[in-house]
């Protein structure tokens, strides 16, 4: 049988012949003729067609191949997953493809020597990836349907069970046709109804569907999702620093529950400030949403902060999902969030943290893109697409305003619902309208990539449900202490590219993840113009520019900087046009408050030094204590009582001794006073113990002079007060929290000693 004729032919040993694809002829296909076969009803591959996946371009080769009466094999690729730009050309075959390879044979063994299939059959259709604004995009770029041998009915050509794919989709649908009391058959119709397909060209079988339930129906839905609770219970009996709450329904049923590690707790006070809250994954097996609310810590790496189920996605699970994380965090609330476009979870996120800037992941509005505009525009689609994605990165917001103008009068998109949708929530995915609050660099590519890999680590465990939060435990303290010691080896090796005395400093201050950044725009620096126009005040634009350009105000005395294109306020880092400010007026170091502790590193000395200084300060008041205790009966009394309780507790804190681990995030512990009862604040005693801060009057300085207060919470490193310990049903603190001068416990007479 022969649909299409093959082009010319390359030879691979072994295996299928397959044609050499013309790339360019895929680009000399007009779009509208793409567009027109890509929205037919045509199930026959051609060149140019479009794909959002590789999973989506096998499942729909497959749907063809039942139809044409053949199986069909993923074949070669180019690339590899997680190197450099990972499979970027994917084949698939016929099922017969190639040629059996010869068995070598043992002598006195007996050989079965059972005939292949194989023969050498030349069909095929090959994928090429194109990273279209960075998001991938697969074409068909090769395709034959030559074959050299008998084709089945499309009834008899079963697919290989090796070789069904599920999505997780279907797989997620599935689960609510099982739960709605569908038969196998019923879901099967239904689906290919939803998906337009023709009968028994789903990439599945009805067996499949049943395999699937079966293998979920080991779970016992209903107790071995209160088993999660169990799993809780016994951690939180390891470790009193481990936080987990949960909801039941009216039947008893586990309707939600969350849980955050104490590592995970950790980072959070170092790294909270920003924030993504995934929801667009389930767990299978328990049919729930899972969220995952994920940071970045200063080397760039993703951090899990906590994880969270919930049987339903609406306004009220969402809500109780934010609340109960605030809690996890002693109320801390993020600066800035990170969701895709739920306005359920919108509305959830205005109503508990009113304080904190929500955004949209551009990279989710990026992937509905083809489905929202390629057919109404045609083949002018991958122009707007460059244009949108320009407007995105454009810095200023009255840039923003009159280009998006033009660019809707352009195409004529003015009636267009989803360019109404995207102007009107402008705010939470425009660049320009986001460059005032700190993201962490959330939207970058590498730490987009760093978090999406965290998130398929804790997706491949889902099979393990009798450990699942156990192996989760694991990834996150993977992430948290092996990563950040990799990265810290790496300083040591850290090059300099412009040579100059800025750089020569960032080198020993930043991590080198924060250094690389603002290595970047040292090195672009001098591209750009420096023109005073004002006191204090510069215009800097590119050498290649005429007018334009960004406004930097500067005032020396202040040790104040500031730039019209908002970088520092968004990432931390310098931009090139306040470096190129400071180069031009002979500043050889950058200023302390543009050197956040958000980014810093924390030398070991410091950190040994500071320890030894508290084992003095230790000894020292315990020596007080007993001199001025034995002065009277009461005083001894009082002293006993209260030193037994406060070793108790000690006791009862976790051993951990592995100092580098708060160097390697950035933690700056510092000592407040000590204040004992009954002892005034002005007592020679007490001031003579209160053990000051090293950098207290650097902080207050940081405080004083930066110029963004949003970055002061947590870029600043300013000390906390002492708060209460919460407390909330079986999550309650059950000893005291230590970290770094605040104390928590339980009990008032405890807290009022220290």
């Amino acid at each position: 049988m022969t649909v299409n004729g093959s082009q010319n032919m390359e030879s691979s040993e072994n295996e299928t012949d397959l044609s050499q694809d013309n790339i360019e002829s895929a680009e000399g296909i007009s779009e509208d003729a793409i567009l027109s076969r890509q929205t037919s009803v045509n199930l026959v591959p051609f060149i140019g067609q479009r794909f959002v996946s590789q999973d989506a371009a096998y499942e729909f080769y497959c749907s063809f191949a039942k139809q044409c009466g053949f199986s069909i094999r993923r074949h070669r690729t180019r690339g590899k997953d997680g190197v450099g730009r990972g499979v970027t050309r994917r084949d698939f075959t016929c099922h017969r493809g190639g040629h059996p390879q010869a068995k070598p044979s043992e002598e006195g063994k007996l050989q079965r020597n059972r005939k292949s299939s194989r023969c050498g059959c030349q069909a095929y259709m090959r994928i090429v990836k194109r990273s279209d604004l960075d998001v991938p995009e697969w074409r068909v770029t090769g395709f034959s349907n030559n074959h050299n041998h008998e084709l089945l009915k499309s009834v008899e050509a079963q697919i290989p069970p090796s070789h069904c794919t599920i999505s997780a989709d279907d797989k997620s649908r599935i689960c609510m046709f099982a739960k709605a009391g569908m038969s196998a058959r019923q879901m099967l119709r239904l689906m290919e109804l939803e998906k337009g397909v023709k009968l028994g060209c789903l990439p599945f079988t009805e067996l499949h569907i049943r395999d699937l339930l079966q293998s979920f129906r080991h779970v016992d839905k209903d107790n071995d999702a209160i088993d999660l609770i169990s799993m809780c219970k016994r951690l939180k009996d390891e470790n009193s620093y481990f936080k987990y709450d949960f909801k039941l329904d009216g039947h008893n049923r586990l309707e939600h529950i969350a849980w955050s590690y104490p590592s995970s707790i950790q980072k959070y006070e170092a790294f909270g400030d920003a924030i993504l809250l995934d929801t667009n994954h389930r767990l299978d097996a328990y049919d729930m949403l899972l969220g995952l609310l994920i940071g970045v810590d200063n080397h760039g790496k993703a951090c899990l902060y906590s994880c969270v189920l919930l049987r339903d996605e609406n306004l009220e699970s969402f809500t109780w999902a934010l609340k109960t994380f605030l809690c996890f965090m002693k109320g801390k609330a993020p600066q800035t969030i990170l969701t895709d476009q739920n306005m359920w979870l919108k509305e959830a996120i205005t109503c508990e943290m009113p304080e904190t800037k929500h955004a949209f992941s551009i990279w989710h509005i990026i992937a509905n893109l083809s489905d929202w505009f390629s057919l109404p525009l045609g083949s002018h689609y991958d122009g707007w697409k460059t244009e949108f994605y320009r407007l995105y990165s454009l810095e200023m917001v009255d840039e923003f305003e009159a280009e998006w103008k033009e660019m809707v009068d352009r195409y004529e998109l003015q009636s267009n619902k989803h360019i109404i949708c995207l102007y009107a929530l402008r705010d939470f995915w425009a660049l320009s309208f986001l460059r005032r609050y700190f993201f962490a660099g959330l939207m970058s590519r590498s730490v987009t990539d760093s978090i999406n890999a965290l998130i398929q680590r804790i997706l491949s465990v889902q099979s393990t449900l009798d450990c699942f939060i156990d192996k989760v435990a694991d990834i996150a303290e993977y992430d948290d202490h092996g990563g950040s010691k990799l990265k810290m080896q790496q300083n040591e090796k850290v090059s300099l590219k412009t040579g100059s005395p800025m750089e020569s400093h960032a080198a020993t201050v930043f991590t080198p993840f924060a250094f690389s950044l603002l290595q970047e725009e040292l090195v672009s620096a001098p591209q750009y113009a420096s023109i005073m126009v004002g006191e204090g005040c510069f215009q800097i634009r590119h050498h290649t520019e005429m007018d334009g350009g960004c406004k930097v105000m500067w005032d020396p005395s202040q040790e104040l900087i500031h730039c019209s294109c908002h970088q520092f306020e968004f990432l931390g880092i310098l931009c090139r046009h306040i470096l190129r400010v400071l180069s031009t007026n002979n500043c050889f170091r950058i200023p302390d408050p543009y050197l956040p502790l958000r980014w810093r590193l924390v030398s070991n000395e410091h950190v040994e030094k500071e320890q030894t200084e508290k084992v003095k300060f230790l000894e020292a008041i315990a020596s007080t204590i007993v001199s001025e205790s034995v002065v009277t009966e009461e005083r001894l009394t009082f002293a006993c009582e209260h030193m037994s309780m406060v070793l108790a507790h000690i006791k009862q804190l976790p051993k951990l001794n592995n100092h580098n681990e708060a160097n390697e995030m950035g933690i700056n512990s510092s000592t407040g006073s000590l204040i004992i009862p009954g002892v005034e604040a002005s007592d020679s005693i007490a001031q003579s113990f209160a053990l000051g801060n090293p950098h207290e009057s650097f902080l207050v300085k940081l405080k004083e002079t930066n110029p963004n207060p949003g970055l002061d919470n947590n870029m600043s490193g300013k000390r906390r007060r002492a708060i209460p310990c919460e407390q909330y049903a079986h999550a309650a603190c059950d000893s005291a929290i230590i970290e770094g001068n605040s104390v928590h416990a339980d009990g008032d007479a405890f807290c009022g000693f220290l």
